[in-house]
């Protein structure tokens, strides 16, 4: 059975924000027991309570120091290594959001084409007023799909023609079976 989802809000009752804390405090110290041994690294916690007039730590008071010692023994180059100040960690994710949207600009640009394309062929509308850089590169499109056609034929020429073992007869009728589906006008 699920548990069904948690309203993230103060507790504005003094006994039940008590209780969830000692139950959260619980499951978070069993989280870090778990990741110190599953990972093999050195955890520890330290948490003060508006409850207790004593800190909480985790796993003893000796484990802490002897994390914060370590800590201490890192290099500062190292500590800073994996670290972003504001500006660098928001430039990086507009680099990101801008390399996206340029993605998903040529994504539409070519179903847009591809579109005009089909139109075209189907005969709905012609071409008007398409100046030679756009019609350059729907040039470039067709050639694409083109090769992407190509590229296709040439893979279904290499399958084998019953490949889930039908026998040949079986294969020959398949292969005798009209490609365009005949339509009879009602009268």
């Amino acid at each position: 059975m699920t548990r069904k989802k948690v309203k993230l809000a103060y507790i504005t009752d003094d006994s039940a924000r008590k209780a969830t804390y000692k139950k959260r405090t619980k499951g978070l110290m069993k989280k870090l027991s778990e990741l110190s041994t599953l990972c093999d690294i050195n955890v520890c916690s330290i948490m003060y309570s508006p409850y207790e007039s004593q800190l909480e730590v985790w796993p003893s008071p000796m484990g802490v120091q002897q994390v914060f010692s370590k800590l201490e023994t890192i290099p500062e180059m190292e500590k800073s290594k994996n670290m972003l100040n504001p500006e660098s960690f928001l430039s990086q994710k507009t680099i990101k959001a801008a390399e996206q949207l340029k993605k998903h600009c040529k994504e539409s640009w070519e179903k847009e084409m591809t579109q005009v394309m089909l139109n075209t062929i189907c005969s709905k509308w012609v071409v008007h007023g398409l100046n030679f850089e756009a019609l350059s590169e729907i040039n470039l499109l067709l050639g694409k799909k083109r090769t992407d056609i190509d590229k296709r034929i040439d893979t279904l020429s290499k399958t084998p023609l019953n490949p889930q073992g039908v026998s040949s007869s079986s294969s020959s009728s398949l292969v005798a079976l009209p490609l365009m589906k005949t339509v009879t006008p009602k009268l």
